[in-house]
């Protein structure tokens, strides 16, 4: 093993590029090979908490980072109309409450809920309260006991601009980039792939192969036939058109998604524009109606044409095939419904890196590969068809989606949650219970009852506890700066023309 071939740039090209420059950095050699004349999708802008381990493994400079990419902060995801028309919640990160003794917080908000007694559900999350009031501030490790030791972030950012940013971290760490078309795919006897060819004649040969190459799947599918997953039948939307808009105030920490007729719509806000878009499907809007209606909903003055995108939601059926792994939308497209594509670079290219071979492949390393990326993917899948699922609008397109028939592994999550409102995470699957529960409950599934050990604690011992939490968070707003300036102060970004 001498060489590993990234074929294509973008997000996904250049993260990948930055991770294996940082760790691999003497052992191989990187390149990657991208065409300027190709252009990438980049509307992943939002991501999740978890984002925050890639950057330590690149050694990722936050306030940098932060300023080249006009970032901002994100604490959790707002679902507006998502279970009836006038009806929001927040899926925000981190802890919810706090557990009382054997049990989890939102037990005994289950039986204050069931007495009329309880407070809006998110009043006890420090990362949705201060969502709300458009407040921030990085977590106070040294407040351990306080909500303010808790706060959970991540971040959105301008995906082009980060592109950019990590392809000068990849090529500070060694990586090579070359600049052209890929006009040939050449195999070896055994089936692998040997090299590439481009445009101008020059042959590529690598070790390892790296498809980074988009929707098309230039080596992944085009030249290895690997196949996909069709789950469009879960996932009826077939279709995104992405547009700015010009920065409005208050600066948001959070995502919105906004459910609509065919779809729904995301706003995105960076320091200097926002980012929206609307997912749709084909078959309950044509494309021109799509663009009308998105437009109608910017909150800010148009600055680009849209950009409109078509896929099939779904994945290969092996994201490793010989000597190639597929990254980012090679590998396949979940919606970006809860801010998954950018984690699932991430997640790939660091099982890669745990599992890389030290010279020819190995398929039980190759087996074990695909066999985790199966599992989260169809995870991932499971908590986005929920949020289908679960709905009280009218429409042909949201009628259908109630009525489809689910996953057995959702709906199994599903009936163990109805009954006593338990909910389990499963072999380190990526949402943890709190997803699950902010989720279930926003989209009005209410459990027939709790866990019974909640009887051991009186309602008015219940009462207290609950108001406690929901009364230390309200006092951790009154000391917490709104975002815009929390922004402004640790990681203002230079305007962008």
């Amino acid at each position: 093993m001498k060489k590993i071939l990234i074929v294509g740039g973008g997000t996904a090209g250049w993260m990948a590029a930055a991770l294996f420059g940082r760790l691999f950095r003497g052992l191989w050699d990187i390149e990657l090979v991208e065409s300027e004349a190709i252009g990438t999708v980049g509307v992943g802008e939002a991501t999740i908490p978890v984002i925050k381990e890639y950057n330590e493994l690149i050694d990722l400079n936050e306030v940098e980072f932060m300023q080249r990419t006009q970032a901002t902060f994100k604490l959790g995801i707002e679902f507006v109309d998502w279970f009836k028309e006038g009806e929001r919640y927040q899926h925000g990160f981190g802890i919810i409450g706090q557990d009382w003794e054997w049990l989890r917080c939102h037990q005994y908000w289950l039986r204050a809920n069931q007495l009329g007694r309880a407070r809006d559900f998110g009043d006890f999350s420090i990362n949705t309260a201060a969502a709300r009031a458009d407040k921030f501030m990085h977590p106070r490790i040294e407040m351990a006991e306080s909500p303010i030791g808790h706060i959970v972030y991540a971040f959105h950012f301008d995906a082009s601009l980060y592109a950019k940013y990590l392809r000068g971290l990849a090529e500070q760490h060694g990586a090579k980039r070359t600049e052209g078309r890929i006009v040939d795919v050449q195999t070896a006897e055994n089936g692998d792939l040997a090299s590439i060819t481009m445009e101008d004649g020059r042959v590529i040969e690598a070790d390892f192969f790296i498809d980074c190459s988009g929707f098309r799947g230039l080596l992944i599918e085009q030249t290895l036939k690997t196949g996909y997953e069709d789950w469009s039948h879960w996932l009826p939307c077939d279709r995104a058109m992405a547009v700015p808009c010009k920065r409005t105030e208050p600066l948001h920490p959070f995502t919105r998604s906004t459910a609509r007729d065919p779809g729904w719509q995301w706003r995105i806000p960076l320091q200097h524009r926002t980012g929206n878009g609307l997912v749709y499907s084909s078959k309950h809007i044509d494309d021109d109606s799509a663009e009308k209606l998105l437009l109608a909903n910017l909150d800010g003055e148009q600055l680009a044409n849209p950009n409109r995108l078509r896929f099939t939601s779904g994945k290969r059926k092996k994201m490793w095939n010989r000597n190639c792994v597929a990254l980012g939308l090679a590998a396949g497209f979940l919606e970006p419904l809860e801010s998954t594509s950018i984690h699932l670079v991430q997640s790939a290219a660091i099982r890669l890196v745990r599992l890389f071979p030290d010279g020819k492949t190995d398929q039980a390393t190759i087996d074990e590969f695909n066999r985790q990326s199966d599992f989260e993917w169809e995870r991932v899948r499971d908590f986005i068809v929920l949020h289908y699922w679960a709905n009280q609008r009218d429409g042909d397109f949201w009628e259908y989606c109630r009525n489809m028939e689910l996953p057995e592994t959702l709906t199994n999550k599903i009936d163990v949650w109805r009954s006593n409102g338990r909910i389990f995470r499963e072999n380190h699957e990526l949402f943890g219970e709190e997803s699950w529960i902010q989720v279930f409950l926003g989209q009005g599934l209410v459990p027939r009852g709790y866990d019974p050990l909640v009887a051991i604690k009186g309602d008015l011992e219940i009462e207290q506890f609950l108001g406690n939490i929901a009364a230390t968070i309200d006092r951790c707003l009154d000391v917490m700066p709104s975002h815009d300036e929390y922004v402004s102060k640790y990681c203002p970004a230079e305007p962008v023309a």
